[in-house]
C-alpha cells in the first residue's frame, strides 16, 4: 500500500518500490563521482568498483526504508510541528540512499577488524581486493594491500555518505532539523564498534556492555536514528519523534539480538557467512554473556570449556562443543522471549501516538521482518 499525503496530490512511493528507487540514486551518485575522480588516476576509480559492486549488489536497504518510513509517518499525520509538506520526494530518496554508504564504510571495516573472509555470500571486499593483487603479480603484501584498500573505501563511503545526504535536495530547514540525528547516527555505530573490539580485548563478560553493542553499533544506525532522520525531515513532532524512537530502538535492538542467534546457529544460505562464524571470532554478544552467567552457575565445566574455545578455533567439533554448551544453558530461549517482548514494547511505542493505519501497518510489517526466526 502506498501512503498518501494529507492533500491527497501526490502519493507516495510504497514502501516495496523503495529499494529500486534506491538502487537508481546511488547508481546516479556513482556516476557523478566517477566522473570528478577520473582526472586522478585509473587506480583510484578501479578502487572504487569495489566499492560501487558492494554497494549495487547488496543488502536490504532496511535503513532507507526506515527513514523514508519515518518521512511518510510524519507527512500522512498531524503529528507535525512544523511544515515538512513541501519536501521533494526524489530528494528524500536521495538522502534516504545515502544511508547505504554508512552502512557500507561499517561493513567493510567491520570485516577487516573481524579479519571476516566472506560477506554476503562472497569474499570481503579487503579480500577480494588482495586476491586481485594475487592475481596481477603485484609488489607487496597481497593481504596488506587489500586491507589498505578496504580502509580508503570504507572512508571515502563515509564521506559520500555526507555528501550525498547534504546534496540530496531536501530544503535548508529539514536539513537543519535533521542536522542533530544525522551527528548522533554517524557517532553512535563508530563508537559502538570501538566499544565491541574492546569488551572481545578484555575478554569483557558484562551483558551491559554487550547491550550497549547492540543498541549503537547496530540498533541505533539501522532502525532508531533512519526513522527520526525520516521523521525529522518531514517536520514530526517531538512526540511522534519520540514514540518512532522507541520503536527503533526496540524494534533495533531485537534485530540485533536476531543477529546473534543467526551468527551461532544461522544457515549460511541466510546469513552469507560460514556457519558458526560469530564463535570463530569470538564475538562478546550478550548471548555469550549470558550464557557464561548460567553456565558458571550450573556447569562450570562447560563454561570453562566455551571461554577456552571461543574465539580460538575453526574445528567443527569445537563450534559443535560451543553450539552445545549455549543450547543446554537456556540462553537462547531467554534471546527469543527478550525479542519477543522487545518487538512487543517497540509495537507498543507506536500506539501510544496517532497514526494512519497504513502507516501504523508498514512499521509493523518491518518490524515483523527485522525480528523473525529464520527456520
Amino acid at each position: 500500500m502506498a501512503f498518501e499525503l494529507r492533500d491527497q496530490n501526490e502519493p507516495f512511493l510504497a514502501l516495496e518500490q523503495l529499494p529500486d528507487a534506491v538502487h537508481s540514486a546511488l547508481e546516479d551518485f556513482f556516476a557523478s563521482r566517477r566522473r570528478e575522480l577520473s582526472h586522478i588516476g585509473a587506480p583510484v576509480t578501479k578502487a572504487i568498483d569495489y566499492l560501487e559492486r558492494f554497494v549495487l549488489d547488496g543488502g536490504k536497504r532496511i535503513r532507507p526504508l526506515y527513514l523514508w518510513a519515518g518521512f511518510c509517518g510524519a507527512q500522512a499525520t498531524g503529528l507535525t510541528a512544523s511544515s515538512g509538506a513541501d519536501e521533494d520526494h526524489d530528494a528524500v530518496i536521495r538522502a534516504a540512499a545515502s544511508l547505504e554508504l554508512i552502512q557500507a564504510c561499517a561493513l567493510i571495516h567491520d570485516d577487516i577488524l573481524d579479519a571476516s573472509e566472506t560477506r554476503r555470500g562472497k569474499p570481503a571486499v579487503h579480500r577480494q581486493v588482495a586476491d586481485e593483487h594475487d592475481a596481477q603479480g603485484l609488489l607487496g603484501d597481497a593481504g596488506h594491500f587489500g586491507t589498505s584498500v578496504a580502509i580508503l573505501l570504507g572512508d571515502m563511503a563515509l564521506a559520500w555518505a555526507d555528501d550525498m545526504f547534504h546534496e540530496s535536495g531536501i530544503s535548508p530547514q529539514a536539513l537543519l532539523r535533521a542536522q542533530q540525528p544525522w551527528h548522533h547516527m554517524r557517532q553512535e555505530v563508530i563508537g559502538g564498534q570501538m566499544l565491541d573490539i574492546s569488551i572481545e580485548a578484555h575478554a569483557d563478560e558484562s551483558r551491559t556492555l554487550a547491550a550497549n553493542v547492540n543498541r549503537f553499533k547496530t540498533a541505533a544506525y539501522t532502525i532508531e536514528r533512519p526513522l527520526h532522520l525520516g521523521a525529522a525531515i518531514g517536520g514530526g513532532s517531538e512526540e511522534l519523534i519520540t514514540a518512532f524512537r522507541g520503536y527503533g530502538r526496540d524494534i533495533g535492538i531485537a534485530f540485533q539480538l536476531r543477529d546473534d542467534l543467526l551468527g551461532v546457529f544461522g544457515d549460511p544460505e541466510v546469513t552469507g557467512k560460514p556457519a558458526g562464524d560469530d564463535l570463530r571470532e569470538g564475538k562478546r554478544t550478550e548471548l555469550i554473556a549470558l550464557t557464561l552467567s548460567r553456565a558458571d552457575e550450573r556447569d562450570p565445566h562447560a563454561a570453562a570449556d566455551l571461554r577456552r574455545l571461543l574465539g580460538t578455533t575453526s574445528d567443527p567439533a569445537d563450534i559443535n562443543r560451543m553450539r552445545e554448551i549455549i543450547t543446554t544453558s537456556g540462553a537462547v530461549d531467554e534471546i527469543e522471549r527478550d525479542i519477543d517482548q522487545l518487538r512487543e514494547s517497540g509495537l507498543a511505542q507506536l500506539r501510544a501516538v496517532s497514526l494512519r493505519d497504513d502507516v501504523r501497518a508498514n512499521l509493523e510489517s518491518l518490524a515483523i521482518k527485522a525480528t523473525r526466526r529464520h527456520s
